[in-house]
């Protein structure tokens, strides 16, 4: 679904992204982890065209990113920033149909979505006329969520988006968004920097450090088979919240 050919990414003399090659399979769960500041949160940004790459190519759906289609490119995926992003001026329905209203949908179809959205999300309706800053940490989260999903759209990205909300919110919207993932069998790709959240999301674990990837695979490969000391590492500095998830598991 969505390629990077020896992309690279620099801000002035800071490398954030180092040479990269990775593909992202369809309908599949990626989770991006790593240190803050390793680039994950860069490469999910070159992902969805808020960044231009200063070398290589980005490619969706086999077609290459550029200019001339970053519009169409971004309409076919949902983007979770971190801390929700919404607008604090409209009301989490304004945010929500912000783009279907800016692209000319009809009422009537943003309605029927936007009741879809509520029920996946189990968001409740009378919600949609609070502004964000009346709606709890979990309820903005999941305005995000329904923005992010208003165009269906086949690719969805979020950035940490469990990162600000409390252990108890945290732990329900866990298991609210696997379970939407599973319904929608989108293409998802996520950033966090929890391992725990990392094995309980992802088909596809792909481990950072410095702007490179250091090891892609399943949690087994990283936890068995580590491509580096840095693997072992990472994971052993969380291997306490990897025993909590095996026991809650079980």
């Amino acid at each position: 679904m969505l390629e990077l050919r020896a992309v690279s990414k620099s801000y002035g003399g800071h490398v954030a992204l180092q040479t990269t090659n990775l593909t992202i399979p369809a309908g599949r769960t990626t989770v991006l982890i790593g240190p803050s500041g390793c680039g994950k949160s860069t490469l999910l940004r070159l992902m969805v065209g808020l960044l231009r790459p200063d070398t290589g190519l980005i490619s969706f759906a086999g077609e290459e990113i550029a200019p001339a289609n970053i519009h169409a490119v971004r309409r076919r995926i949902g983007y979770v920033v971190q801390d929700g992003g919404l607008f604090p001026h409209l009301t989490a329905y304004r945010n929500v149909t912000l783009m279907s209203q800016y692209i000319g949908w009809k009422r009537e179809r943003a309605e029927a979505r936007i009741a879809t959205l509520a029920e996946l999300t189990q968001f409740p309706r009378a919600g949609l006329d609070r502004y964000p800053a009346e709606l709890s940490g979990g309820q903005k989260q999941r305005v995000s969520l329904m923005r992010a999903l208003m165009l269906d759209p086949d690719v969805l990205l979020l950035d940490e988006p469990l990162g600000a909300l409390d252990p108890m919110i945290r732990f329900d919207l866990q298991a609210d968004l696997r379970r939407i993932f599973q319904s929608l069998q989108k293409t998802v790709v996520l950033v966090t920097h929890d391992i725990g959240e990392a094995a309980y999301f992802a088909d596809l674990i792909v481990l950072m450090r410095d702007g490179a990837i250091i090891q892609q695979g399943t949690l087994d490969d990283l936890t068995t088979r580590p491509a580096d000391p840095f693997v072992s590492r990472f994971i052993n500095a969380q291997r306490r919240t990897l025993e909590i998830l095996g026991q809650s598991s079980s």
